[in-house]
């Protein structure tokens, strides 16, 4: 046996400035590190509640129904799904980028009819596109992406929530890269389900799904519940609804494992709690305003930066994401040669694309403990290095330069 198949885990350190992970905060790890409850100890279950009181400020919602979801963002996504989409049913899904796609993948899994609002990447649906959609295809859910890490375009959502009810719609949104960074204004866009992640804005490792549901949701979810006789009550079934496909994901176990019931459905992933819990603790003490700003002016900083590099920067302004840059890859530049660069000689990793913009563009993030001014100028200092190893002409120093301009 090699003498150090086994030894101690002890990872380069690198500043993640790509589309996420990124790296979290220290306070999160922190308070990961802290001892094990049991799950239904009280001291558990009252930091169960007050996770739950802390995310309604983070998804700025008054929403009874706002806790986790055990599982990397992809499980919020999925337990939304497969918990408000009946097999058979129909399901209008926009689709603008990878991540809409994934949508459609899961939606196609549980047996969904699927109905497309499809737009070339890099695009946003209207409101008029939207409800025309919902006029054609009559869904009885409807899904999009808030920010597409992708195309790095944000959704507008104002609206949308009126339109949906407006047709007798259930509305679903996936926050999982905004959520933290920009506004996730869940009651005032009237949006029914919003789901989140931990490793982007929020500044906390991939491992728990923050998710908000309102009422009108939790009543279509509750309606599909099928309760186990002698292990969960004597209620009678409902045979007139299809059973939730999913038993890990089934939103309507997993909300009474949540509520003042604690009806056994999983064990908690109780580190991951601590560390929501801690992560939504110091978004609150920053702020959400200051917070908002602070990725906007990262996220400022970095698109002057990379157009004072000669950088063409993907994607309309006026939606673009203030945690994600997409950077065209100049011409005879070898991407993934800067990516090394990057990486190999200054520990900064930024991100590749996917589909239609696979080696086209990079994405350059600045999210959660890493949209600060330093992180900003460093990843701007050693992207200027690297493009000009690979032969690209730019004025020195003028990245940098810029995004100081802004930051005064």
């Amino acid at each position: 046996m090699a003498q150090n198949l086994f030894g101690q885990i002890d990872p380069p350190q690198r500043l993640l400035m790509g589309p996420g992970p990124v790296n979290a905060h220290p306070r999160v790890l922190r308070a990961m590190a802290a001892d094990m409850l049991g799950q239904f100890d009280p001291e558990m279950t009252a930091y169960m509640n007050e996770t739950m009181e802390l995310y309604r400020q983070v998804f700025m919602t008054e929403n009874r129904w706002t806790f986790l979801v055990d599982g990397t963002a992809r499980a919020g996504i999925e337990a939304a799904l497969v918990s408000l989409v009946e097999p058979g049913a129909k399901l209008l899904i926009v689709r603008a980028g990878r991540f809409g796609l994934l949508l459609s993948e899961i939606a196609q899994r549980i047996g969904a009819e699927i109905c497309t609002l499809d737009l070339p990447w890099g695009e946003v649906a209207t409101l008029e596109q939207i409800e025309n959609a919902l006029i054609e295809h009559k869904p009885q859910v409807f899904a999009c992406i808030h920010g597409d890490t992708s195309t790095t375009m944000a959704q507008p959502l104002a609206g949308v929530g009126e339109l949906c009810r407006k047709y007798g719609v259930i509305s679903y949104a996936d926050a999982t890269a905004t959520l933290g960074g920009m506004a996730v204004e869940t009651d005032a866009w009237g949006i029914d389900v919003v789901s989140g992640g931990l490793q982007k804005c929020m500044g906390g490792p991939p491992g728990s799904a923050p998710i908000t549901i309102s009422d009108r949701a939790a009543e279509h979810i509750m309606a599909r519940k099928h309760v186990e006789a002698g292990i969960r009550g004597a209620d009678a079934l409902d045979g007139n609804r299809p059973r939730i496909v999913s038993n890990y994901f089934d939103l309507a176990m997993v909300m009474d494992y949540w509520s003042e019931k604690r009806l056994n459905h999983h064990t908690e992933a109780t580190t991951m709690l601590y560390g929501a819990r801690e992560a939504a603790r110091i978004m609150l003490e920053e702020g959400l305003e200051p917070r908002f700003a602070r990725h906007t002016a990262a996220s400022t900083a970095m698109v002057a930066g990379a157009r004072a590099l000669d950088l063409n920067v993907f994607g309309n302004d006026s939606y673009r994401m203030t945690n994600v840059t997409g950077i065209w890859i100049p011409e005879g530049v070898h991407g993934e040669n800067v990516r090394m660069r990057m990486r190999d000689d200054f520990g900064i990793e930024i991100g590749t694309a996917f589909g239609p913009l696979a080696g086209k563009i990079w994405r350059i993030g600045a999210m959660g403990y890493n949209a600060v001014k330093h992180k900003v100028l460093l990843t701007l200092a050693a992207l200027e290095v690297c493009l000009a190893a690979e032969g690209h002409k730019a004025q020195r120093g003028a990245g940098v330069d810029a995004a100081l301009a802004e930051y005064s």
